[in-house]
């Protein structure tokens, strides 16, 4: 897909601005009303810099990482119906932070048991589908979505044989919640140095999506550019689910809108995911926070309701059903 360039400045301009507007939005309004930053008093200040201005920030990151770790799962694939979510890492990496809480794993960091959740996931995915033979994009997308359910039916076994107390909370963290996500700088640091290898990647990325053979003859390690891949998706889901819990379609939704915005570079494909995904995860936020306010919606409610009927159309679109 050829894309002008005059159209990639056009949609970089509209996503630097997106991006201020939508923090804007999240500090200013919530279940106090309208609080302008700049006008408030010292009590409304406090609600802004030590609750909404950080579950902004844990959105911004968090939506970016899901919306890279969907791009890299897509040129794994070689399909756009690939994401964390609908492959069962989400559910892995819930599964394993899950156990940790409950079982009172204290001396392993929560976002370390999701990514081995995460790895662990991948690896399975990819083993199950492969089987006797080499392994195609539908029967990695079908073991995967099998995967998931079994990750959610170990979940529900983990939350019936819970505490009562704590099954609000982890009900909601499942959903997908930002109203308790922390940003850790020992887990930003290696995932931003990830982030930044895999942009580093983008070309080996443009010549992994069309297809190992090729990558092979163009001088490409395919089996260590695949592992890398693995790696850094699992990594990027484990931090997401590990500070929100299993928000799930972002990684399906902000990478194929914006294929069709910027094209298939990746060069220009992952920046603009990431911007777009930090965005959309806040604005999302803030609408799970005020549509029923007082009381509050996890924000992977509203991420579903959007990516479901859009992953029914890319399905139906990739069996070529018209």
């Amino acid at each position: 897909m050829i894309v002008s360039p005059r159209r990639v400045r056009w949609v970089a301009t509209l996503l630097g601005l997106l991006l201020p507007i939508s923090v804007l939005l999240a500090i200013s309004v919530g279940s106090s009303g309208w609080i302008w930053p700049w006008q408030a008093d010292e009590t409304l200040q406090r609600i802004v810099l030590e609750l909404r201005l950080p579950r902004a920030i844990a959105a911004l990151i968090v939506g970016s990482l899901l919306a890279t770790a969907g791009c890299l799962m897509q040129v794994l694939l070689r399909n756009p119906l690939a994401d964390p979510y609908i492959l069962g890492l989400s559910g892995g990496a819930s599964v394993f932070a899950l156990a940790g809480m409950t079982l009172g794993i204290s001396w392993l960091p929560i976002p370390l048991l999701a990514f081995i959740g995460a790895l662990f996931t991948t690896w399975l995915v990819f083993v199950l589908a492969r089987g006797d033979g080499a392994w195609t994009s539908a029967r990695v997308l079908l073991t995967g979505v099998v995967l998931a359910s079994g990750w959610g039916a170990l979940i529900s076994l983990i939350l019936a044989t819970g505490d009562d107390a704590s099954l609000r909370g982890m009900l909601f963290w499942l959903m997908g919640d930002l109203s308790h996500a922390q940003a850790s700088s020992l887990w930003l640091l290696p995932t931003g140095l990830v982030l930044i290898l895999i942009w580093l990647r983008s070309r080996s990325l443009n010549v992994l999506s069309a297809g190992a053979l090729q990558a092979e003859l163009l001088g490409e390690p395919t089996r260590l550019r695949f592992w890398e891949i693995f790696v850094a998706a699992s990594l990027l889901t484990g931090v997401a689910v590990a500070m929100a819990g299993a928000i799930g379609f972002v990684g399906l939704i902000v990478p194929h809108l914006m294929r069709l915005l910027v094209g298939s570079d990746h060069r220009r494909l992952l920046p603009a995911a990431a911007a777009f995904g930090a965005s959309f995860l806040l604005v999302a936020d803030t609408l799970a926070r005020t549509l029923l306010s007082p009381r509050q919606l996890p924000v992977g409610v509203l991420t579903a309701l959007i990516g479901v009927p859009l992953f029914l159309i890319l399905l139906r679109r990739a069996r070529g059903i018209r």
